[in-house]
């Protein structure tokens, strides 16, 4: 139970040091604090596959925060993309659960 806590400390951790250094970004005009969102899935997703690797959810927060800061950067449009992407990606994570949940 001890580990439990600790991991969600380090995961509550990493996303307080990255918005801080995200607002001190945006206060100094280095980067766009409204571009960042992508960023704080990012460290989402690092701080639930520290906790356990094989994380499917953390996986795929992780490849949305990816595909979402790629976006920012480059201004690549993905509406047709975007339009199916977090439907599907809830359904896969929603199933997910469900399994994992059956199976115990």
């Amino acid at each position: 139970m001890e580990r439990k806590g600790t991991m969600h400390a380090i995961t509550g951790g990493l996303i307080l040091i990255t918005l801080g250094v995200l607002i001190i970004l945006g206060k100094t005009d280095i980067w766009s604090f409204n571009a960042s969102w992508p960023v704080l899935l990012i460290a989402i997703a690092v701080g639930t596959l520290i906790q356990n690797v094989k994380d499917l959810g953390g996986w795929i927060i992780l490849v949305v925060g990816v595909i979402f800061l790629l976006t920012e950067i480059f201004g690549v449009q993905v509406y047709a993309l975007g339009k199916y992407l977090l439907p599907v990606l809830l359904i896969v994570v929603g199933a997910n659960i469900l399994m994992k949940q059956r199976k115990r």
